[in-house]
């Protein structure tokens, strides 16, 4: 038995000791990486001095068009992300100004994200490996149920979310493997002749006062940051619309530019802009909000 009880430990003892090596070096691996996701460039690039930097959900990742900014002289970077909610956003601004970029616009998309307060599980993914090595990251998920688990059971996080930062991405990370996550300056355009979905209903949702947005709002005005919020356009078919009304009433800054874009032409399906209608729209706010240089 006593054998039995020693054979047992010793397993235990190897098992931990391989997890913990196996979440060094993936973590040493992420660490420097910089090719293919936005918070690892956030993170690993050299500071930069940005006249707009954009924030949101994919109606900010497929809507805005930095190309179309720099023509007028705006270093401009798209780190709207597929998927994310407000949640990402506030941490991703607070990385970006600890790593000493200078922001003079924070160009934010704030109009169905503001509906809730959750964090999103394939965003969360990109941020684990930064659990040790970034106290900022640790701080904005230290509140959530699984983060003992993420932080203190080696390379447990690793496993979890296999698919996003497991084996395969490590690889191709190692080898520096670029995404499209950072070209055309971080704006992902869709196609203009393929349609989805282009019916909705939002009478569902209910605008609140989301914790993370007011938290995006002090951190602008603390740095001298001029936030400029924006409701973005939905297709034709859509219930629910006085959605954007509960908005407009509960935060009255947010400009509501729901109807800068209206011909369902524009739309590759009823949330998201094809790349038509994503520079039709960019050059309206442009115009609406930035002086000329």
């Amino acid at each position: 038995m006593k054998s039995f009880l020693q054979f047992i430990g010793l397993a235990l003892l190897l098992l931990l000791g391989t997890a913990w090596v196996l979440d060094v070096s993936y973590t040493q691996i992420y660490a420097s990486a910089k090719d293919r996701w936005k918070m690892e460039y956030v993170l690993n690039a050299p500071p930069q001095d940005y006249d707009v930097v954009i924030l949101g959900t994919s109606r900010a990742n497929n809507h805005f068009v930095p190309e179309l900014f720099k023509k007028y002289g705006l270093n401009t970077f798209n780190f709207g992300m597929s998927g994310s909610h407000l949640f990402e956003d506030a941490l991703l601004l607070q990385l970006l100004l600890e790593q000493k970029n200078h922001i003079k616009y924070v160009l934010l998309e704030a109009d169905l994200n503001l509906s809730n307060e959750k964090r999103d599980e394939g965003t969360t993914a990109r941020f684990l490996p930064y659990l040790h090595s970034n106290s900022s990251v640790a701080a904005h998920y230290q509140n959530e149920a699984e983060f003992p688990y993420w932080y203190y059971i080696p390379f447990y996080r690793y496993t979890a979310y296999e698919s996003q930062i497991g084996l395969r991405e490590l690889i191709k990370t190692a080898v520096h493997e670029p995404t499209t996550s950072l070209t055309n300056q971080g704006y992902y355009p869709l196609p203009i002749h393929k349609k989805g979905n282009m019916k909705n209903d939002y009478s569902p949702l209910k605008p609140l006062r989301n914790r993370y947005y007011d938290q995006i709002k002090k951190v602008c005005a603390h740095h001298h940051i001029q936030l400029i919020t924006v409701m973005t356009p939905v297709c034709e078919n859509v219930k629910g619309m006085d959605y954007f009304q509960k908005v407009k009433s509960l935060y009255p800054e947010i400009y509501n530019c729901e109807n800068f874009v209206e011909d369902d032409r524009y739309f590759s399906s009823c949330g998201h802009l094809n790349d038509a209608g994503a520079r039709l729209f960019t050059q309206k706010i442009i115009d609406e909000f930035f002086p000329k240089k």
